[in-house]
């Protein structure tokens, strides 16, 4: 039994492996570009994208009359087998490749065939009945189906992973924010003592935070919903029927249950990517927002005995291979690391987004790549921090009391009263002198023990002054 068969393209014959449903261009590409380690099977997502495409595509040209509805059919079911994801593994090339995803979008053209010809009882490799170009590929071109599949990607994507997994721990920390509404413990600023605030605010700027990011990434899809589909080559529509990419489109909308349309500047959807570009920066801005929250719980947390430690956090596992009983916020060093890949990633996005030259972007597959891993880790990483962290964080009471009668900021609320000169001297007297607020008020008489008792009310520093 042979174990490869001979498939062709424009340059001539090669042996590609006969287990496989790829043919000979995707068996060039895996001999051409062996750089690398990263490939688009671990992107299922995008190769779920090519699929749906090239569905709709079938679709969209049988209900034009421009290819047999039999060869559609087949084309259809075929693509069925790539979306549910049974075809994965006959994806294998890697990130690292033509700039236009020529390579990966003939990779799906080539399965799609050789797997209908299958369906029909055919030899895989004749091209018959079904032809990866003249049929699969029937009014398309790698410069416009790639992508159409780099957008549909990154909308499942956020979708299925990035939105959930977030909301899920922004609403952990809401929950949190409400719980601990009372608590009022030391402000901080530039890492100073500042006046005081409720541990519940301070949580709720979290999430506020949050909230911020995922309204600045959920503001981006309407450019993502916008598909290169039906411009062909330049962004003409070369070799396309008129209506091939607004029925294309509508197929995909119909697929997904999500907006997408044929962008209406089709030139523009080829030679730049300015959509997934805006997209990757509000995945930057997430991760500003979530390393800034990350690293609160770090500061908050340290010690146990020699740092702040105004919360707890759940001890996951052993911190250190020398210091026995040693445990480490491994949580919040986990996300903030993926947030410094989020920003590494967006910086390759914003320079390949950049390079677009006269009717093409040559930067597609490693554009998507980091977007696309940008929100599997983002979304793994808030997952993870919500179940191993966030839903663990209890505050230690004893602490938290102990920072805020030490807080020399509460003498703030005696500035309306005794004026900021009066106050700045009673706060440098008590540094000085070891004392605290009150014992420095009265020895230096600028107040009554029962007039600082009424002043200093620190729950009351924590809202605006009462009519």
């Amino acid at each position: 039994m042979q174990n490869t068969r001979v498939e062709t393209d424009s340059m001539g014959a090669i042996d590609v492996p006969a287990n496989h449903y790829w043919g000979a261009q995707t068996q060039r590409s895996i001999l051409n570009f062996p750089i690398g380690v990263k490939r688009f099977t671990l992107t299922p997502v995008l190769i779920e994208s090519l699929g749906i495409l090239k569905q709709s595509a079938a679709k969209a040209n049988r209900d034009l009359d421009q290819i047999p509805p039999e060869v559609a059919e087949l084309i259809i079911q075929a693509a069925n087998d790539v979306i549910t994801g049974k075809l994965n593994e006959e994806f294998p090339l890697v990130v690292f490749q033509t700039g236009s995803g020529t390579q990966s979008n003939m990779n799906s053209n080539e399965v799609i065939s050789n797997r209908a010809i299958e369906l029909a009882g055919g030899e895989m490799g004749t091209k018959h009945p079904v032809h990866p170009n003249d049929h699969v590929n029937r009014g398309q071109s790698s410069n416009d189906t790639f992508p159409t599949a780099m957008h549909i990607a990154v909308a499942l994507a956020a979708h299925r992973h990035l939105f959930p997994h977030v909301e899920a721990l922004r609403d952990t920390l809401a929950g949190l924010a409400q719980k601990y509404s009372a608590i009022v413990k030391t402000g901080r600023t530039h890492l100073q003592d500042a006046t005081p605030i409720t541990l519940g605010q301070e949580i709720g700027s979290w999430v506020a935070q949050i909230d911020f990011g995922l309204d600045s990434v959920r503001n981006q899809l309407p450019g993502i919903y916008d598909l290169a589909i039906g411009g062909t080559a330049v962004g003409t529509g070369l070799n396309a029927h008129p209506k091939f990419g607004d029925l294309t489109a509508s197929y995909i909308a119909q697929h997904t249950g999500m907006p997408f349309k044929s962008a209406a500047n089709k030139f523009f959807a080829l030679s730049a990517h300015d959509a997934l570009v805006n997209f990757s920066a509000t995945l930057r801005t997430l991760a500003g927002g979530l390393f800034k929250m990350a690293n609160d719980v770090r500061w908050l947390a340290s010690g146990p005995r020699c740092g702040i430690g105004e919360i707890h956090i759940p001890e996951n596992e052993p911190g250190s291979s020398i210091m026995p009983g040693k445990v480490n916020p491994t949580q919040a060093e986990a996300l903030t690391m993926v947030c410094v890949q989020v920003f590494g990633n967006d910086a390759a996005v914003a320079f390949a987004g950049s390079q677009g030259n006269f009717q093409l972007n040559v930067y597609k597959p490693v554009m998507v790549h980091n977007v696309l891993e940008s929100i599997q880790l983002l979304g793994d990483a808030c997952a993870a921090f919500n179940d191993h962290c966030a839903v663990g964080i209890v505050p230690d009471l004893e602490k938290i009391d102990y920072y805020l009668e030490q807080n020399l900021m509460l003498v703030t609320a005696l500035n309306r009263h005794i004026g900021y000169d009066n106050a700045a001297a009673i706060a440098k007297h008590a540094h000085k002198n070891q004392l605290n607020l009150k014992e420095a008020a009265i020895e230096l008489g600028h107040l009554t023990e029962d007039q600082y008792d009424a002043w200093i009310d620190p729950l009351a520093m924590t809202a605006p002054l009462k009519d």
